[in-house]
């Protein structure tokens, strides 16, 4: 329990809990892209953690938020309300969960159930969905991405936020449109 602790929370590289080496925690940093230096974001599509088909696309021309976070991971407990309610505040806004390195989805259902995440999570069993995303390093559990109307990465967050912080990003990037 200690290596999954530390695997997620500090900044040093751990163990996930599939024994996978190098998984980074966040370091709280938040980058908000100008309109010109964004990169469109990939398509993601897969499963749900209920087994039905979810795609980044089925939400084109709307601003979403993606989550990677792990049940086994303490800063992803922690922030969960905050993502929660930041959700129940913007209700514009179209968020989108991404379970990652769990090796079943049970644990993850748990924990969607236990927090109250009312939004949809797609099950990421051997983090494939986070490669093609460029900017934000697929070590770093949990990160946020905030995608913007025309579908680019206009901000992330690494590591654990507050519903204050993830409104502020959301208010940043659809200010600048």
């Amino acid at each position: 329990m200690l290596c999954l602790v530390s695997a997620c929370s500090g900044t040093g590289g751990g163990t996930g809990p599939d024994g996978s080496v190098g998984f980074e925690g966040g370091d709280g940093s938040i980058l908000v892209l100008p309109p010109d230096e964004r990169q469109v974001a990939p398509e993601l599509s897969g499963e749900t953690l209920e087994g039905d088909p979810l795609s980044t696309a089925d939400y084109a021309g709307k601003v979403m938020v993606l989550n990677v976070w792990g049940s086994w991971c303490a800063p992803c407990r922690a922030e969960a309300p905050a993502l929660v309610a930041a959700a129940e505040q913007m209700p514009e806004v179209q968020f989108i969960g991404i379970n990652t390195r769990d090796n079943d989805p049970a644990p993850a259902q748990a924990f969607v159930r236990a927090f109250g995440v009312e939004y949809p999570n797609l099950y990421d069993r051997d983090g494939s969905l986070l490669l093609g995303f460029g900017q934000v390093p697929p070590k770093a559990i949990p990160s946020t991405l905030v995608i913007d109307e025309q579908g680019r990465v206009a901000a992330r967050i690494l590591g654990e936020l507050s519903t204050s912080t993830l409104v502020g990003v959301v208010e940043d990037v659809t200010a600048k449109k």
